[in-house]
C-alpha cells in the first residue's frame, strides 16, 4: 500500500513549489558567484592597467548589459529573500507548516520590489532604444 505522503501525486516535493524554490536558490547562487568572480577580475585590472580597466568598464555601458544588471538584481534579491525563508523554515517551529505560504510571500515581495527597481534601472536602456 502506498504511503499517505506519496499517494497519486508522487512525493510532496518533486515538481512542487519546494523543488522549484530549491532549484532557483541554486541557480541564483551560481549566477551571483560568477558575477562576483568576473567583478573581482575586472576590478583587479585597475591595478594592472587603468587604461584597460576603463575600456572594459566602457563596454559595460550598453543596453544589453543593463538588462543583465536587472537580471543580476533580481537574482540577488530572490536569493536573499529565499535564503531568509529557508532560515525561517529551519529555525521557526512552525516554519515547515508554512513553507508554501512563505515562498509565495517571497515571490510577491520580490515581484513588487523588482517592479519598483525596473524603471530607475532601465532609464539608460529606455533612452538608448526609445529616446525616452
Amino acid at each position: 500500500m502506498a504511503s499517505g505522503a506519496q499517494g497519486a501525486k508522487g512525493t510532496l516535493y518533486r515538481g512542487r513549489e519546494g523543488m522549484w524554490s530549491w532549484v532557483a536558490q541554486r541557480v541564483t547562487g551560481v549566477l551571483v558567484f560568477f558575477f562576483l568572480f568576473a567583478h573581482v577580475l575586472d576590478t583587479a585590472l585597475v591595478r594592472v592597467s587603468p587604461h584597460t580597466y576603463n575600456q572594459v568598464i566602457g563596454t559595460y555601458k550598453n543596453p544589453v548589459v543593463n538588462l543583465l544588471e536587472v537580471g543580476l538584481v533580481g537574482a540577488v534579491m530572490f536569493h536573499a529573500f529565499n535564503g531568509l525563508r529557508i532560515i525561517a523554515i529551519d529555525f521557526w517551529s512552525k516554519g515547515p507548516k508554512y513553507q508554501r505560504q512563505l515562498l509565495w510571500a517571497v515571490v510577491g515581495l520580490w515581484a513588487v520590489l523588482m517592479l519598483g527597481f525596473l524603471e530607475p534601472m532601465m532609464q539608460h536602456t529606455f533612452h538608448e532604444w526609445f529616446g525616452w
